[in-house]
């Protein structure tokens, strides 16, 4: 049993006959009274983030996850199907658990997901936190508009869009940030 100095960010608990993921957390000491323990909750199954307090030094209960190498190979309905590199076997993740990210998802695009240790029911996707897209549909900007950070849309590959610099052309590859969804860099 762990107690709450063993918090941190990425850690899944079971609170509340469910499982959670603590998104964010914060030791608060005030001047009066005793420490405690502030943290956002995100439950795994339904996404939606909570917030709780715990008195310092109060129990929590960790749960043993691992990491599995996967690579996507295709959707079926609401379903998408991952195959593990090490088995070879097809694991099948809810939309739930993939939707953020599908406007990044390639057909062989690697990537870990979190398991429970004891079962191996997958709990969380650990996405890239860059992926390199194709820009499929570019519009040349319009010349002569320098006043101000001049950006244009493209289209790219999954059917993402979003803001570039005008000098983007299509196919070319672009790294894109896949927790705010915009332009980085262009790829080599």
């Amino acid at each position: 049993m762990a107690n709450t100095a063993d918090i941190r960010n990425g850690l899944v608990i079971e609170f509340k006959n469910d499982l959670y993921k603590i998104v964010e957390f914060q030791h608060v000491k005030p001047g009066k009274g005793g420490a405690f323990v502030r943290a956002k909750l995100k439950n795994i199954k339904t996404g939606r983030v909570i917030d709780n307090t715990w008195n310092a030094g109060a129990s929590i209960e960790p749960v043993a996850m691992r990491h599995k190498q996967i690579q996507y190979l295709y959707s079926n309905g609401d379903e998408y199907v991952f195959m593990d590199n090490d088995t070879y076997e097809q694991l099948e993740l809810t939309k739930e658990m993939v939707e953020p990210y599908l406007p990044y998802l390639l057909e062989n695009m690697e990537m870990q997901v979190l398991c429970r240790e004891e079962d191996g029911i997958p709990v969380d996707l650990d996405f890239p936190g860059t992926v390199i897209l194709e820009v499929t549909e570019a519009y040349d900007a319009a010349r002569g508009d320098t006043a101000g950070a001049v950006t244009k849309e493209v289209t790219m590959e999954t059917g993402l869009q979003i803001q570039v610099p005008p000098f983007i052309k299509q196919g070319e590859k672009l790294k894109i940030d896949t927790k705010t969804g915009k332009y980085l860099e262009r790829a080599n």
